[in-house]
């Protein structure tokens, strides 16, 4: 097999201070070794805009017109929920970031069309995956923290020369989310992309010593399955052991319970890149697409930023009933006039308050 430049060991090699906890027993190698600084470090999680409002009352699509996916909230919870969007995702450009302020229920704005398909995306994620979110849930700032653009996101990688001269098939090309390793820079788009009913195991731990036509595995496929695995690692802050037991990485019986939630957590990314942010693709302009054309796509870094658990796990969620509900049968529509370009993002910002007319 060829020689891998491998990505830095975060557990043992990383310049920086660490804490280690023992979770197996001693000499097994079950130690969770964190860096220090992103451990104690503390996420700002901004307040509701104001107190959440009842979820009784006249429902949103009684009070205003082209409300596709909140309609079954009540008219105060739709509008409190505008508002801390404007606060999660545009603060400084407002509820204009979405809207024409001259006709709010006007979908002319590209951006509106993608917060109610993001909206739709949160929904199922709280209402369907609750396997790997609990009841923590997630909100837009989950992803956002400020800016329209998530700082964490990948999209496809671009096709390389047909030719023998030059073409690394993929590889020797150190980027991040694989750790800056020479490990093949396709393994997100061939794991976190596509129907997660539709198995892609990420496992390529032969069964049996030889070949087979039950088991095909080569050495070559665990070059993707390693790359996968570096990358949920230094999302999570993590090292091997926060999800499996030493004895035997493949062994689910003695890995640990994180295992399972990772399991749901992969295949949940899965649903949100090929469900929901995919069918963007005729929406978003091309200063938001990659350079295969393909939207900003989300992975484990998105969300977990460094933490095992987004934000440190607190609970932010429980305070917007709105992004709890069923996710609801809007799809994007087939054929979509060329949207006008929204106002430029600007430079991220901690938190901010403020309303924002409601019309989602």
């Amino acid at each position: 097999m060829r020689w891998q430049r491998l990505p830095r060991c975060r557990w043992g090699c990383e310049l920086a201070h660490k804490v280690s906890n023992q979770y197996g027993t001693r000499g097994t190698g079950m130690d969770q070794v964190t860096v220090k600084k992103v451990a104690m470090a503390k996420d700002e999680v901004p307040p509701p805009p104001y107190d959440p409002p009842s979820a009784d009352g006249p429902r949103a699509k009684e009070q205003f017109q082209n409300v596709q996916v909140l309609g079954d909230e009540s008219a105060e919870q739709l509008s409190y929920t505008m508002a801390a969007m404007t606060a999660w995702v545009a603060p400084k450009e407002g509820c204009n970031y979405c809207h024409n302020p001259n006709n709010m229920a006007s979908d002319e704005l590209y951006t509106k069309i993608v917060a109610r398909r993001m909206l739709q995306m949160t929904r199922n994620i709280n209402h369907n995956w609750q396997d790997h979110v609990g009841k923590t849930g997630v909100t837009c700032w989950t992803c956002h923290r400020g800016q329209a653009v998530p700082a964490n996101h990948w999209t496809m990688p671009p096709a390389g020369p047909n030719g023998i001269i030059g073409n690394r098939h993929g590889q020797d090309n150190p980027i991040a989310a694989t750790g800056f390793s020479s490990l093949p820079d396709s393994s997100l788009a061939l794991y976190l992309t596509g129907d997660p009913k539709k198995d892609q195991n990420i496992r390529v731990q032969a069964t049996a010593a030889h070949p087979s036509p039950a088991d095909k595995t080569s050495v070559m496929q665990t070059e993707n399955s390693y790359a996968v695995m570096v990358h949920v690692s230094k999302a999570l802050g993590v090292n091997c052991t926060f999800c499996h037991n030493t004895q035997s990485f493949g062994s689910w019986p003695i890995s640990t319970p994180k295992r399972a939630k990772a399991w749901y957590g992969i295949r949940m990314v899965r649903e949100a890149n090929g469900q929901y942010i995919s069918s963007l693709a005729g929406v978003f302009p091309a200063y938001r697409k990659g350079p295969m054309g393909d939207p900003f796509k989300v992975s484990c870094a998105t969300c977990h930023q460094g933490k095992n658990k987004p934000m440190g796990g607190y609970p932010m969620a429980k305070d917007y009933h709105a992004l709890w509900g069923a996710p609801g049968l809007y799809t994007v529509p087939s054929s979509f006039p060329a949207p006008l370009q929204a106002p430029q993002p600007t430079q991220p910002v901690a938190s901010a308050g403020g309303a924002a007319n409601p019309a989602g």
